[in-house]
């Protein structure tokens, strides 16, 4: 009897390979690639256990232990870089992470298809544009002098004002860049689940006399709520990480103390001075925090019923 299963299980098999076999050959490309460009260099994280020569090498370098970590935790520009990252992302997190649900539930509301297209379009625009163009304009728009904002405010009495030049106005300017820059792209996956939403369940509520406001509230928010879960999720994930085109470019020497994060840092101490083991270091405390948050919120998330990641 058991021989029979066996031989049964077999040729199930077999058959089964045979009728999928194309679909695991297209797969070993994309597997090949995280292997090689993903998983092979992270055996390179042992640079921050050791005292790096690039003359000698990864593998025949000398072993410091944690002499590294403890010189960054030891650093006040370390603490510095670290707070700065923290209250830059939190900032995008509660100011950039609503704007596009907003958005899209007000584009989800526009009744005419054609405005609604050309207003989608024009959203979505920033994202195309790289940072160094974006801190361009930045750069043209808030001048002292020349700036059409400055202008603008100085036939109103008021100005000029120093927006990149000052702590506070240069983080509010980054984040309201941020924003701008990112707001129309998120509302893509947004009106992608606002149109998965049964009507029919719009028009129950519209019977049972949900206005405008009722139907957003009661209908598409809960009918977004999964999705949002789960982008909170992804974005709480990557508190401690930070971009390097976006802070880099929009910064200046007078902001440095607001301005300088984790990956400026990294580029400054570890590129430009070749301190190769201490960024390691850096890198990977921050890669490490970044996966307890992303750990923390799927768990919490699953605690209060949602779904999560996984």
């Amino acid at each position: 009897m058991e021989t029979k299963v066996t031989l049964k299980s077999r040729e199930e098999a077999k058959k089964y390979i045979q009728r999928t076999w194309i679909l695991y050959a297209m797969l070993f490309l994309p597997l090949a690639f995280f292997l090689v460009f993903r998983y092979i260099p992270m055996a390179n994280i042992s640079i921050a256990f050791k005292d790096y020569n690039m003359f000698k090498g990864v593998w025949d370098s000398p072993w410091s232990g944690g002499h590294w970590f403890t010189q960054a935790f030891q650093s006040r520009d370390f603490y510095n870089a670290l707070r700065n990252t923290l209250t830059l992302n939190l900032l995008d997190l509660l100011i950039g992470f609503p704007a596009p649900i907003i958005l899209a539930i007000l584009l989800n509301e526009l009744p005419f298809a054609g405005y609604k297209r050309v207003t989608q379009t024009i959203v979505y625009l920033p994202h195309f544009l790289s940072w160094i163009i974006i801190s361009g304009i930045v750069g043209k728009l808030l001048a002292p002098s020349s700036g059409i904002i400055n202008i603008f405010l100085g036939k109103m009495g008021v100005g000029p004002i120093d927006f990149l030049m000052d702590n506070t106005l240069w983080v509010g300017t980054y984040v309201a860049f941020g924003v701008w820059k990112e707001m129309g792209w998120g509302t893509i996956i947004y009106l992608a689940a606002i149109t998965a939403i049964n009507p029919e369940v719009y028009e129950a509520a519209e019977v049972d006399g949900a206005g405008r406001w009722g139907k957003i509230w009661h209908v598409t928010l809960p009918g977004l709520r999964p999705t949002i879960i789960i982008l909170l999720i992804m974005n709480i994930g990557r508190i401690l990480g930070s971009e390097f085109d976006r802070p880099y470019t929009m910064a200046n020497p007078l902001v440095m103390q607001v301005a300088d994060v984790l990956s400026t840092m990294v580029y400054r101490v570890g590129i430009r001075s070749f301190q190769f083991s201490y960024t390691a270091a850096i890198g990977l405390f921050q890669s490490v925090i970044c996966v307890i948050f992303l750990v923390g919120a799927n768990s919490l998330a699953k605690k209060f019923g949602e779904r999560g990641i996984w």
